[in-house]
């Protein structure tokens, strides 16, 4: 299974470490004051491997330059209601851009045709009620509908529980633009603190 695997909502420097320690592909952190995994600390040495992920909600461009330089991101990550003009701002700014979606059953894909340019990857999340970690699953099947070459991070309710169906879902012709898989709050112990060992679960079931 190629697929690589990101671990969002870091919060906790030791568990950072200890998550760290497990190697995903990328770890990513929510710079947004609003979510209970808002990141104020210091991030502890990782491995070059594994990627930064700054996490962003309506953030300014300052802010985002800001955080870029204090933490050395790798990617920025944009969950809020950014428009293309701004995605292309970052991308001038020489950002790795990833654009958040938030997916229900009716989605229209078309929406995304105008940051095609603008974006490095989508990820593609549940509607809820949060910008992000609402702990929901939307049904896969509607990504059927999405036709553009765009690789994409699949997000939203992602756990242990369902690692049958990400793998069955994975075998699909409508998944092969699918990059990665994005896990948050379904490896929670509390808002922000990952179990190492749900986490180990889940990577281990990917890497083989």
């Amino acid at each position: 299974m190629t697929v690589k695997i990101k671990i969002c909502g870091m919060k906790f420097p030791d568990n950072i470490s200890e998550i760290a320690s497990l190697q995903p592909d990328f770890m990513g952190f929510i710079f947004y004051e609003k979510s209970p995994r808002n990141f104020e600390d210091d991030i502890p040495n990782l491995p070059k491997a594994i990627k930064k992920v700054g996490v962003f909600v309506n953030a300014s461009l300052e802010e985002i330059q800001e955080k870029v330089k204090q933490y050395e991101l790798d990617f920025i990550q944009i969950h809020g209601d950014e428009s293309p003009e701004f995605c292309h701002l970052l991308q001038q700014n020489k950002f790795k851009v990833i654009k958040a979606f938030s997916v229900y059953n009716l989605f229209n894909f078309n929406t995304l045709n105008k940051y095609y340019n603008y974006c490095d990857c989508f990820l593609f999340d549940t509607k809820g009620t949060n910008y992000g970690g609402n702990g929901l699953t939307f049904d896969w099947s509607v990504l059927e509908n999405y036709n553009l070459d765009k690789p994409y991070f699949l997000s939203g309710g992602i756990g242990v529980e369902n690692i049958e169906e990400i793998i069955s879902f994975l075998k699909k012709d409508h998944s092969k633009n699918c990059i990665a898989i994005d896990c948050n709050s379904k490896l929670e112990l509390s808002p922000g603190l990952k179990s190492t060992e749900k986490t180990k679960q889940l990577i281990n079931a990917f890497k083989k």
